[in-house]
């Protein structure tokens, strides 16, 4: 007889995310979602805050994939040399080794859901740097739910 196992998926609210700025000039924030630590797996998975002109450095991974899907804002991001311009709704996949960056081009903050697999050491680094709080804004982006849409949901 093969055993049962019963998993219990862990549930986090946005008041349980973590978020720090990795060195005291960056003009992005970090909310850690799931990471090496929380999901027991090679991932990190968060919501990445720019501030208006924020921009991450250039950098690259060399096994990881990273995605990005814009939540909120407007910006450009560049891999490789190759610019294109990302809104709501769009989402980005940087192949290993691609040098890339996010920018916060418009005029309100640009919220992407990033994740990488495997971590490569990167919630490692976000959490070696400076902890921050979440402010009101980014606490409605993060809990926010479309009303209209919760309006016409048949109840």
């Amino acid at each position: 007889m093969q055993a049962t196992r019963c998993v219990i998926p862990v549930v986090k609210s946005p008041q349980d995310y973590q978020a720090y700025r990795i060195s005291p000039l960056s003009s992005n924030r970090l909310a850690i979602i799931f990471d090496s630590n929380s999901a027991n797996a090679s991932l990190t998975s968060c919501v990445e805050i720019f501030d208006v002109g924020g921009q991450t450095p250039p950098n690259r991974h060399q096994w990881a994939l990273e995605m990005f899907f814009v939540l909120k804002g407007e910006g450009i991001a560049i891999c490789d040399g190759k610019s294109v311009s990302i809104k709501p709704g769009d989402s980005l996949l940087v192949p290993p080794t691609g040098t890339h960056l996010i920018k916060n081009t418009g005029s309100t903050r640009l919220y992407t859901l990033t994740i990488m697999v495997p971590n490569e050491d990167f919630s490692e680094l976000i959490r070696s740097g400076i902890p921050v709080e979440l402010d009101a804004e980014d606490l409605a982006v993060l809990g926010r739910f479309d009303t209209k849409f919760m309006r016409d949901c048949p109840k």
